[in-house]
């Protein structure tokens, strides 16, 4: 793929038989997400999405969650257009806001190293509580991801990369999901992944 255009979202997100995952699919990841943010005693009066694609977390949250302000992110100006999304590019764009749950899923892989460090920083600075994050590794494209389903023209990194530099700013807890350690919830021993 060459670009975030019509075809790309047709194929990743629209197609039956192409997309990586199905609106009930996504529904059952936000259900989670929120469902363990909910467990540790935290808060989901504010998310910010990155990277939003067609916007199924939007439209569940609209559902499911309606006291929560949702702001929506993409450098595609087709999704922007298409499914009502800011235009921002996470790699320089950073807001003084900061939010309960950012949520970045399939972004990090398509930069560089830097700019996928860059775009780590500026997530860390706009989370105040949790953040939820999909980046495929290396392993992953070897031994999990259906090759005929993921887009493979990523930069093929080891989780190392991600974690090293999450790791200045997160609690790990696992499934994706990480806690600022500036915020003031506790966790035990096994529910987090210290180092």
């Amino acid at each position: 793929m060459t670009g975030f255009d019509k075809g790309y979202y047709e194929r990743f997100y629209r197609s039956k038989k192409t997309r990586v995952s199905s609106a009930e699919q996504v529904a059952h990841l936000c259900q989670g997400v929120v469902g363990m943010i909910r467990w540790f005693g935290g808060d989901v009066g504010s998310v910010l999405d990155v990277g939003a694609g067609v916007g199924l977390w939007r439209d569940w949250f609209k559902k499911n969650v309606r006291a929560a302000t949702y702001r929506s992110t993409e450098i595609s100006e087709y999704a922007c257009t298409t499914y009502g999304h800011e235009k921002r590019d996470i790699v320089t764009w950073r807001t003084k806001e900061k939010f309960d749950l950012v949520v970045c899923q399939g972004v990090l892989p398509y930069l560089s190293d830097e700019q996928a460090s860059a775009a780590l920083e500026n997530l860390a600075a706009m989370t105040r509580g949790f953040l939820y994050l999909e980046a495929i590794t290396r392993r992953d494209l070897d031994d999990v991801c259906d090759r005929e389903l993921t887009d493979v023209a990523v930069h093929e990194r080891p989780g190392s990369f991600y974690l090293g530099r999450l790791d200045r700013h997160f609690t790990r807890l696992g499934c994706g999901l990480f806690y600022k350690k500036a915020g003031p919830l506790l966790f035990y021993e096994l529910e987090s992944l210290a180092t």
